[in-house]
C-alpha cells in the first residue's frame, strides 16, 4: 500500500524543547500547499523559531494555535543546530524562512494559478510589495490589506477584513502581522476564513518592499541572520535575541537531562 505524501511527512516529526516540528524543505512545503488546494483541505502551515518557542512556553493561546496547525516547519538555523546536537537528522534545507521561500512560493502560485491574499504590514507597504511580486512573476494573482486595524473578533474592521478575504476566496492566505498577533488573529477567526492554506508569515512583504533590510543569505545559511537583524533593528529585537535565549538554554538542559535518563535506563 502506498503512503500519501502527508503520511510520509508525519513519520518525520521532530519533538524537542517541548515543541513539535516537521523537517520540511521548500519543495516539500510547496507540494503540501498543492495537495491542500487540489484536495480542498484547509491547512495551517505554521513555523517555529527560537522566539516562537519562548512565546509558546509562556502563552496558552500560542499553544492553542500550534495545536490547530497541521504542519509546522523550521524557521531558524539555531533549531537545526540544536536538533542535530540532540541527535535528529536535520539538514540546512529544513530551515525555511520566508526570505528564501517567498520567490519559490510566488513562482509556483503564478504557474498554477493559486490566488493569494496577503494581510499585514503598514498601509501601502503590502501593496508596494505585491506590485514588485507581480512584476517578477507574470500572472501572479495577489491582493493585499494592511495589518493596522482593530483585530478584535467582533469589531467592524475585523468583520470587513474577513468579508474582503472571503469574497476573494484565496487559495493561500498569508498573515504577516508579527508574532504572536498573527497567530492570535488566525486562531480567533479560523472558522470564518475561506482559504485553503493559511500561512503566518511575519515581515514577508516588508522584505520584498524593501522597508526592512534583507539579511545576506550567507548569514542565514551560517546561523548568523539573527545578528544582522539585531544590528538592523536593535530597539525592537534586543530582547528576542539577547534575553529569550537564556530561557531556551534551560529547555535544552531539561532535554539533555531526559536523554541522559533514557540512556541510563537502557543499560
Amino acid at each position: 500500500m502506498q503512503n500519501s505524501f502527508t503520511e510520509i511527512i508525519n513519520t518525520q516529526l521532530v519533538e524537542m524543547l517541548g515543541i513539535t516540528v516537521h523537517p520540511l524543505s521548500i519543495y516539500q512545503l510547496n507540494s503540501l500547499i498543492a495537495q491542500a488546494i487540489e484536495e480542498q483541505h484547509q491547512w495551517i502551515i505554521a513555523n517555529h523559531n527560537l522566539h516562537s518557542i519562548y512565546i509558546y512556553h509562556h502563552s496558552p493561546r500560542m499553544r492553542a494555535f500550534y495545536a490547530q496547525a497541521n504542519y509546522t516547519h523550521i524557521d531558524g538555523m539555531a533549531l537545526v543546530f540544536l536538533g542535530r546536537f540532540l541527535g535528529f537528522s536535520l539538514q540546512r534545507q529544513h530551515r525555511v524562512t520566508y526570505v528564501d521561500w517567498t520567490n519559490p512560493l510566488m513562482a509556483a502560485a503564478a504557474a498554477k494559478g493559486w490566488r493569494i491574499f496577503y494581510l499585514g504590514s503598514k498601509p501601502g507597504v503590502a501593496e508596494q510589495g505585491a506590485k514588485i511580486l507581480r512584476s517578477k512573476f507574470s500572472g501572479l494573482e495577489i491582493v493585499t490589506a494592511h495589518g493596522y486595524f482593530d483585530a478584535s473578533p467582533q469589531s467592524y474592521d475585523n468583520q470587513a477584513i474577513l468579508e474582503q478575504i472571503n469574497q476573494y476566496s484565496p487559495d493561500i492566505l498569508m498573515v504577516g502581522m508579527s508574532m504572536p498577533r498573527q497567530e492570535h488573529w488566525i486562531l480567533d477567526n479560523l472558522e470564518h476564513i475561506s482559504a485553503r492554506v493559511i500561512l503566518p508569515c511575519g515581515a514577508t512583504i516588508d522584505y520584498v518592499a524593501g522597508v526592512v533590510p534583507t539579511p545576506p543569505r550567507w548569514a542565514g545559511k551560517s546561523g548568523l541572520e539573527w545578528l544582522f537583524r539585531l544590528l538592523a533593528e536593535p530597539k525592537r529585537l534586543w530582547k528576542r535575541y539577547l534575553v529569550e535565549p537564556w530561557f531556551l538554554l534551560l529547555l535544552l538542559l531539561i532535554e539533555l537531562g531526559k536523554l541522559s535518563q533514557q540512556r541510563w535506563f537502557k543499560r
